[in-house]
């Protein structure tokens, strides 16, 4: 097996947590503009959704891909069209007053997604093991950096009498311009590819799916829960689903190896991003609309603008996530990621219990906050490393995509969920001509929701990731590779080629499989 590079490069991590910190902007950035949008395009609100649904969708079909693609093919190569996407549809965005040609960009912008699962694959492959837990806590560290700083960059940069969205998109190509130059310089060339050829059908039919699933979600609230529309695409993604894991099953090099996916610290993994994913997003846009409500109307609230709202309430969550994140990769090498996910999750839950409780008061959001920040920062530093001491090298990419895509998911339904409560129930006998406003009852429903999904994390960590399950699928395939090895006898390149796979996987096969080859 080749050696590592030597060293922990620093400047490496930094690049790497700067491109993942775009990834969480991109989702983010848009949010308190989405008004300024409206009225400058003269549109309507349900149209204007789909300036954040476009680039969710996207996300969901270019993660994966790209992830696998990048597994495949080399990292670098594959971040570089990532950024070089990215731009694209920034400068797109930053240049257009069509809608259309809007949510065009801000689908090209959704393929920064794929970025974070390929940052982990390039850690994987270059720092030393003793720095590796760290250095992906870091990195993961920046996506929640990430989602304040896109708030307080928007508020800030469309402040004024004369607000123009348009500067939002160009901070973007700022930011994406320097990741590019960053990992053209810093990020080495991949010194391992798997190779192989491009499960099509697969990529196709998972784009399929996600979309199926994920347009009725972040839709729902507009069309009706049970509006024939809303129904049918969730019974499309059921069919397709079916459709999905037959056609993996049969091909022969699959984009996602069921074996893999079904693996039970992948898919525990997994679940446990769909709850961080929704508990998170639920804080973010739960303390962001309380945090505005006119107390001299309903009772409650700050009457917060929304870069108020960003700077002094959200912020604080933000710089704590970052700062905890390297102190969670030290609980991840010290105590093991299934704690360290678990002790995050228990913050987390007293946080929400604290924001249930009391949230009359700004030192309580903030506080509350900073629970919840150090719980999202111990869950991303927890779960690329279950990740990565599950699956082989040739995965990591495509793995850790499909854990992104968890978060998506239930960051997508948090989003549902919390804004049919804030509908569901509102305040009677307003003034006229003020809009409808939620009762304070639905904000306390939605934070003692997103409680419940922090307490479900402590029993997925603590008892679907049982001590002793992250390495099965690693002898499994290495099985796998030893029985093709032997059935290539007197096929000198099959043999070596399956040498080469067990080598890669599997350190403690090589002795056995140069025996058998000999």
């Amino acid at each position: 097996m080749a050696s590592r590079r030597p060293g922990g490069d620093i400047a490496l991590v930094l690049v790497l947590g700067l491109a993942a910190m775009i990834v969480s902007m991109m989702q983010t950035l848009v949010v308190p503009i989405l008004g300024i949008i409206q009225s400058d395009l003269g549109t309507s609100t349900a149209n204007v959704s789909w300036v954040t649904t476009a680039t969710l969708l996207s996300a969901a079909v270019f993660t994966p891909l790209l992830g696998r693609f990048g597994d495949m093919h080399g990292k670098k190569p594959t971040l570089i069209g990532v950024l070089l996407l990215m731009i694209a549809g920034s400068v797109l965005a930053a240049t257009t007053s069509s809608l259309l040609w809007l949510i065009v960009g801000r689908v090209l912008q959704g393929a920064a997604t794929a970025i974070f699962p390929l940052a982990l694959s390039v850690l994987r492959e270059e720092m030393p093991p003793a720095k590796l837990h760290g250095a992906m806590a870091m990195v993961s560290g920046t996506l929640a950096v990430g989602s304040g700083l896109a708030l307080v960059a928007a508020g800030l940069l469309t402040r004024g009498s004369d607000p123009d969205y348009h500067r939002v998109f160009w901070l973007a190509v700022a930011l994406a311009a320097v990741a590019l130059v960053g990992v053209l310089l810093r990020v080495p060339s991949s010194r391992s590819k798997a190779g192989g050829r491009t499960d099509w059908l697969g990529a196709v039919t998972l784009a399929v799916l996600l979309v199926l699933l994920l347009l009725p979600i972040s839709q729902g609230h507009a069309w009706g829960w049970s509006s024939a529309r809303t129904i049918g695409l969730f019974a499309g993604a059921v069919a397709m689903a079916v459709v999905w894991v037959l056609v993996e099953r049969k091909v022969r090099e699959p984009m996602v190896d069921m074996r893999m996916f079904a693996h039970r610290p992948v898919l525990f993994t997994n679940l446990a991003g769909l709850f961080l994913g929704f508990a998170m997003f639920s804080q973010f846009i739960g303390v962001a609309y309380l945090v505005q409500m006119p107390q001299e109307l309903t009772g409650y609230g700050f009457g917060a603008s929304v870069l108020r709202a960003s700077v002094e309430y959200l912020l604080p969550t933000t710089v704590i996530s970052l700062l905890a994140a390297q102190f969670g990769g030290i609980l991840v090498g010290r105590i093991g990621a299934r704690f360290t996910l678990a002790i995050g999750a228990v913050f987390g839950v007293l946080g929400f219990v604290w924001l249930t409780a009391a949230h009359d008061s700004s030192a309580s959001i903030i506080l509350a906050g900073l629970l919840i920040g150090v719980a999202i920062s111990f869950g991303y530093a927890a779960m690329p490393a279950l990740i990565v001491a599950s699956v082989p090298h040739h995965q990591t990419g495509i793995a850790n995509g499909l854990n992104s895509i968890s978060r998506s998911v239930g960051s997508a339904i948090a989003s549902a969920v919390i804004t049919s409560l804030l509908a569901s129930k509102t305040i009677e006998h307003l003034p006229a001509g003020v809009p409808a406003l939620p009762a304070e009852s639905q904000f306390t429903l939605s934070f003692a929701i997103a409680g419940i999904a922090f307490v479900l994390i402590v029993p997925v960590a603590l008892l679907g990731l049982t001590k002793g399950t992250a390495q099965v699928y690693t002898v499994e395939k290495r099985d796998a590779v030893e029985v093709e090895a032997d059935a290539a006898v007197g096929a000198e390149a099959s043999v070596e080629a399956a040498v080469d796979a067990v080598a890669e996987e599997a350190e403690e096969a090589e002795a056995e499989t140069e025996g058998a080859t000999a």
